[in-house]
């Protein structure tokens, strides 16, 4: 059997893009983010793996005056301007009935009944995979040329209730997205050594 070729490591530019040389953003240029676009954002990160699919992520793209209105008295005083200039600002969501989705989306086994009667599970299930799909988010933004600046300074049930009452959704955090400013970034804080943050086993 012919043996597997390995892929190829990604360049020193995609890189940088990615993670060596992007920054959480603080303010924004004026530069639209237009519908094509977060549509191809969100078919890269639905591409992303979660446990058995489960898929909980769901996201709120807040593009208008009025949707920032909403949200602005939900957020911290600190990230109040940060996000009204921002083109796009996007609640990272997960559903807490995400298991009914299940035979369509895992369809090897009764998947849905795994999380019958276990409320605990769920809760679990749906931050562990919606926290993975933010991370997702934040990485196929900046594959898509996008900045981006995620924050967690805000009221949760504020934000529900502007947003998500009614629905089975619970925000996890925010993130802004657009096209940064590099006048308004600060400095790049440290990071921990790999002694410091990892073990061999």
């Amino acid at each position: 059997m012919k043996d597997l070729e390995l892929q190829d490591t990604l360049g020193p530019e995609a890189l940088d893009q990615l993670f060596l040389e992007a920054r959480s953003q603080n303010g924004w240029r004026d530069t639209p983010v237009d519908d094509a676009t977060l549509e191809q954002l969100y078919d890269l990160v639905k591409m992303g793996p979660t446990s058995a699919n489960c898929s909980p992520a769901r996201f709120v793209f807040i593009r208008t005056a009025e949707g920032k209105e909403k949200l602005a008295p939900a957020l911290s005083k600190s990230n109040v301007d940060k996000t009204m200039t921002a083109p796009v600002t996007v609640l990272v969501c997960h559903d807490m009935e995400f298991y009914e989705k299940l035979p369509e989306l895992f369809p090897h086994g009764d998947a849905k009944s795994w999380f019958t009667g276990s409320p605990a599970l769920i809760e679990e299930t749906a931050m562990r995979n919606g926290s993975l799909a933010g991370g997702y988010l934040i990485m196929a933004a900046r594959a898509l040329g996008l900045d981006c600046g995620p924050l967690s300074g805000f009221e949760a049930d504020k934000v529900e209730e502007a947003f998500l009452a009614g629905t089975t959704w619970k925000v996890n955090f925010i993130c802004n997205i657009g096209y940064g400013d590099p006048d308004k970034v600060w400095g790049r804080l440290p990071r921990l050594s790999f002694d410091d943050a990892c073990v061999m086993v």
